[in-house]
């Protein structure tokens, strides 16, 4: 699991913001699957509304511009981007998202990520946290509006009633290049190292090993 800081800027935040305010929403439960459909209680902008794809085109490329993304993810294939809204009494109940989804280009994708990019600020609203389930027992995230939080998609998860405000998030999941979650750690790791190490002939063994396991164990 990690926190993208300021995917989002306070002005894009505003942007997207303002375009969903003119897009309707739905009942969440139109996307949802047989077992997911129980426990979710919250509303979804209409996918199809015309203002939908920009937005949702604005939040990609914003995380695809991010650098720790980039580094972590390695996407190979997107979901729709969804915008949820959770008012007061919304929640999610605990639940692991389907292992396979609609791609965007119409295919279909294999989840290994999920990712939750805030637009509300934590202090405009109570609840609503998202709560990760994991080996060291559960984490609740509130960030900052323009921040995300990009985990496994098998994570048991959910999102806690909200008792006050509203509760604005982008939501989506991701096929990466790289399937399992130890083999993108290491990578992850070893971009990192090599960020901070001056060019030469030590960096030139980084991007040789580098490109060694991506295709030792990258699809493309």
């Amino acid at each position: 699991m990690l926190t993208l800081a300021q995917v989002l800027t306070p002005e894009d935040v505003a942007r997207v913001r303002e375009g969903l305010a003119a897009i309707p929403f739905q009942d969440g439960k139109a996307t949802a699957g047989p077992i997911a459909r129980k426990v979710k209680h919250n509303q979804q902008a209409v996918g199809a509304d015309p203002g939908a794809e920009p937005l949702r085109r604005f939040v990609r490329d914003a995380l695809t511009r991010h650098p720790v993304f980039a580094a972590y993810a390695r996407p190979a294939a997107w979901s729709r981007i969804m915008f949820s809204r959770y008012q007061l009494g919304d929640a999610y109940g605990v639940h692991t998202d389907d292992a396979f989804m609609a791609a965007e280009d119409g295919g279909r994708l294999r989840t290994d990520m999920s990712f939750t990019l805030f637009l509300s600020d934590p202090d405009t609203y109570e609840g609503g946290a998202l709560m990760l389930d994991g080996l060291d027992g559960e984490r609740e995230h509130r960030p900052r509006a323009g921040d995300a939080v990009l985990y496994a998609t098998g994570q048991l998860h959910q999102v806690t009633p909200v008792t006050r405000g509203e509760r604005l998030a982008a939501v989506g999941w991701i096929e990466s290049l790289v399937r399992r979650d130890d083999q993108r750690e290491l990578l992850f790791d070893l971009e990192r190292v090599r960020s901070a190490t001056p060019a030469g002939d030590t960096r030139l063994l980084l991007d040789k090993s580098i490109g060694v396991l991506l295709r030792l164990w990258g699809t493309p």
